[in-house]
C-alpha cells in the first residue's frame, strides 16, 4: 500500500471511529417562556450535573454550550447531542442551514440526538409544505408547532397527566414507572404523513389525554436509525421543578444514555434529586408572564 493510500486510510479510520462514548453535548437554544417553566438555561445545567454524577455510571463527561458548537472537536466526539430550547435549537441559533448541515455530518456518523419538551418543536418556516425535516428521521418524529400548514400538536397544560411505559422491554424504559405529574405533555405529534410511527420508531411513553376526550398519545418515542445513530424525544419537563421526579428523570437520563450507545443499567440510570435551586434558575416555582408595558 502506498504511503498516501495509507494516511487516507489512517484518516479515515480515525474519522469514523472518533466518537467517545463517554463525551455527552448539550446544547441550549433560546427561551421566552416566563420563570419557572421551561428555565432551559438552568435545565441545561441540571442534564449536564446529572450526567456527570450517574452513581451506576460513572466517568461520563459533559459539554454545555448556550451556542451552536464552533469547535469541529466537540461535534466530532460526541456520542450524543442534548437540546432544550423553545423549538429546536439548530433552527433558532443564529447560521441555522450551517447548523443543520454540520448537524447532519454529525447523525450520518451514527451520533445520537435528543430533544426534551419544546426541542422537539418545529415551526412551519423550518419545514416544507408536506412537513419535511431531517429531524423527522433522525429523532422519528416532532412537535408541529402551529404555525405549520401540514398539521398541528397541541400544547396543554394538565393538572394530572398520568405518563405510562408503552415499551417495558426497550432499554429506555429500565427502572421507572408509571407516574402522574402536571405537566404539559404534547399532544397529537407528527411522525409523519400517515401519523403512523415508522417501523424503526417505537413509542416509549403514552398518555391518555385529555382528559374529557381521552385518547391514547405517545409522548416519547426513540427511532434506531440506518446510520446507526439512535433519537430520543420526550415532550416533558415544561415546569423547571419536575426534574425533581424520580421516574421522569430516570426516564430522560436512560435515553441520554442510550442514544450514546452505552448499555443502560438494568434498574435505570440513578441519580440523586438535585437542588434545583443551585443551577441558578429564574425561578423553582412558576411565575406568570411579565405584563406587556403599555403603550
Amino acid at each position: 500500500m502506498s504511503i498516501h493510500r495509507h494516511l487516507l486510510l489512517l484518516a479515515f479510520v480515525t474519522c469514523t471511529s472518533a466518537a467517545d462514548p463517554g463525551h455527552v453535548l448539550i446544547v441550549v437554544g433560546p427561551s421566552n417562556h416566563p420563570p419557572g417553566s421551561h428555565e432551559v438555561a438552568a435545565g441545561g445545567r441540571v442534564m449536564k450535573h446529572l450526567v456527570e454524577h450517574m452513581a451506576n455510571l460513572p466517568g461520563i463527561k459533559a459539554d454545555l454550550l448556550n451556542e451552536w458548537p464552533q469547535d469541529k472537536a466537540l461535534r466530532d466526539t460526541a456520542s450524543t447531542v442534548v437540546f432544550i430550547g423553545d423549538t429546536f435549537p439548530p433552527n433558532r441559533l443564529p447560521n441555522a442551514t450551517q447548523n443543520l448541515a454540520d448537524l447532519d455530518v454529525m447523525m450520518t456518523r451514527g451520533c445520537g440526538i435528543v430533544c426534551v419538551h419544546y426541542a422537539t418543536g418545529l415551526l412551519g418556516q423550518d419545514v416544507t409544505a408536506e412537513g419535511d425535516h431531517p429531524l423527522l428521521r433522525w429523532m422519528g418524529g416532532y412537535f408541529a408547532n402551529r404555525s405549520c400548514k401540514h398539521h398541528e400538536s397541541f400544547a396543554k397544560i394538565f393538572d394530572a397527566a398520568t405518563i405510562t411505559p408503552a415499551a417495558p422491554q426497550h432499554p429506555i424504559n429500565r427502572g421507572w414507572k408509571e407516574f402522574t405529574l402536571k405537566d404539559e405533555p404534547y399532544t397529537n405529534n407528527y411522525f409523519g404523513p400517515d401519523q403512523k410511527l415508522a417501523a424503526n420508531v417505537t413509542a416509549l411513553a403514552t398518555s391518555m389525554l385529555p382528559p374529557g376526550a381521552p385518547k391514547q398519545e405517545t409522548v416519547a418515542w426513540c427511532v434506531e436509525r440506518p446510520d446507526s445513530g439512535r433519537g430520543f424525544g420526550i415532550v416533558m419537563p415544561h415546569f423547571y421543578k419536575n426534574w425533581r421526579n424520580d421516574d421522569l428523570r430516570r426516564f430522560i437520563m436512560n435515553g441520554i444514555v442510550w442514544t450514546a450507545k452505552l448499555e443502560v443499567p438494568a434498574e435505570g440510570v440513578q441519580t440523586a434529586a438535585p437542588d434545583l435551586a443551585s443551577f441558578n434558575p429564574a425561578s423553582i416555582e412558576p411565575l406568570p408572564p411579565k405584563p406587556k408595558p403599555s403603550k
